[in-house]
Order: C-alpha cells, then sequence, then structure tokens
C-alpha cells in the first residue's frame, strides 16, 4: 500500500471542502510528485490541523498547482509534554542528521547551540543558512513521518540562555557520559517541559555543566556506551516519549 504523501499549507487554507494547493508545495506535487486527478494527499498546517484530500484537477502550466477536494477535515492537540533538546551544533552534516531523527521520533523543540567546545560555530551568512538548512530538514523529515505538530527549530542559544530555559523546565536533564544517575531511571511528568542538553563532539566543559546544574538540570548517562551528538538526543528522547505514555496506545 502506498502512503499517501503530505504537504504543508497555511492554516487559513485548511477550511471549506476545497483547496488551491500552489506555491512550492503544490509545484512539487504536480511536477515531482506527478499527483493525478482521483489520487489521495493529505495537507497540513504543522500545527496540529489535516485535511484529507482527493486532487480533483491539475491548475496552471507556468506556475504548477493542484485544485482538491476536501475528504475529512481532522485535528489533534498538541502531545503533552513537550519535549526539548538543547543540540550542540556538530561538524560536518551530523547536526542535520541529529534534527531528521529527533524530528521523525517526536522531539518538539530543538534548539541550536553554540557549546564552547562546538568544533563548527555558527557566524553571520553561514549561520544563517545552517538555521535554514536545520528548518529544512525538519520539514522534510515531518512529512516522511506524517506528523500534524510540526518541531519548532529555535534560534540559535549561547550557554546563558540555554541555562534560562532550563530554569521554566519540569525537568531538565543534561546527557554526561560519567554521570552517576541512568537516564533509564528518570521519573517522567505526563505535562509539562522535559529539556535535554545534548553537547558536542568535545564534550561539555566543567563550566557549562555548572551553569546548568545552577539552573536546576541533573546530569544522567545513557549506558555503558558513549554516543555520538547526532544520536545521542533521538536515543535520549526516545526513552523519554516512551516513559511519558506518549508512544504507548493511549499517549496524547
Amino acid at each position: 500500500m502506498t502512503t499517501v504523501p503530505v504537504f504543508r499549507v497555511e492554516t487559513e487554507k485548511l477550511s471549506g471542502s476545497a483547496i488551491r494547493l500552489d506555491g512550492p508545495e503544490g509545484r512539487h506535487a504536480a511536477l515531482v510528485r506527478r499527483l493525478r486527478p482521483g489520487e489521495r494527499l493529505d495537507l497540513t498546517d504543522g500545527a496540529g490541523r489535516l485535511a484529507e484530500c482527493v486532487v480533483r484537477s491539475a491548475v496552471g502550466s507556468g506556475d504548477p498547482a493542484l485544485d482538491v477536494d476536501v475528504l475529512e477535515h481532522r485535528s489533534v492537540p498538541r502531545p503533552q509534554p513537550c519535549i526539548t533538546v538543547v543540540q550542540a551544533l556538530a561538524k560536518g552534516d551530523r547536526g542535520e542528521l541529529a534534527v531528521e531523527m529527533m524530528t521523525e521520533i517526536g522531539v518538539d523543540v530543538i534548539v541550536p547551540w553554540a557549546a564552547s567546545r562546538s568544533i563548527v560555530q555558527w557566524r553571520g551568512d553561514r549561520g544563517e543558512k545552517a538555521l535554514a538548512k536545520w528548518r529544512s530538514t525538519a520539514a522534510e523529515a515531518a512529512k516522511q513521518a506524517r506528523r500534524l505538530w510540526w518541531p519548532q527549530i529555535a534560534e540559535p542559544a549561547t550557554t546563558t540562555q540555554v541555562a534560562r530555559l532550563l530554569e521554566k523546565a519540569t525537568v531538565a536533564a543534561v546527557l554526561h557520559e560519567d554521570a552517576a544517575g541512568s537516564l533509564a531511571d528518570l521519573t517522567v511528568d505526563q505535562e509539562g517541559e522535559l529539556i535535554l542538553i545534548v553537547g558536542p563532539e568535545g564534550g561539555i566543559s566543567p563550566e557549562e555543566l555548572r551553569a546548568f546544574a545552577d539552573a536546576g538540570a541533573v546530569a544522567y548517562r545513557m549506558g555503558p556506551t558513549v554516543l555520538r551528538t547526532s544520536t545521542a538526543g533521538t536515543a535520549a528522547a526516545a526513552v523519554l516519549l516512551a516513559r511519558s505514555g506518549r508512544w504507548s496506545s493511549s499517549g496524547r
């Protein structure tokens, strides 16, 4: 059975019985996916709303679009608890890989963190392009995963700004290989905001650990092995998603 493709539209379009899918998403649907009359597609605003649709007709030749008929409207509440991962900047495409995987499993907010030991730093045009790439990666992964609530890719944060985020968290955890406690033993609330901090390839500095501890975060280890920065956030978030009930049959 072929998976129904998903496209994103503005919230105001998700009303009524007919929608025109135009712009970049419409071009992709018409030219790349080559959707034809009678074929199914889903439209979402990435904020909990979904329209299950069927293609009625293709529109235009210069700027292709699709006119679709809505079969059903659905909406789902924002998942609880909110899972935020503070992801240290990583070299190469490791940061994008982390964003892709965390989006697929259900992380709600990803905060790029300029850790002191990050090999790469985002500055000027390079930083803007890197952030845009993270956001583009998250959008494509959200479509693939058929998420109705798409993750927020926040603006890059300094260590001081991350510490301020931690002060408002219900649970704040720092992943560290030398921690005494195991993340598997963490008690997870089913509401509020859970924040995970994932360090860079060079590790989290003692000064950063102190700043996060002062803000209320507790250090935890994942297990007997050391994970890469590109996979640690996904593995840790999966633990919290499972323990919070979000992956159970009755999960929200």
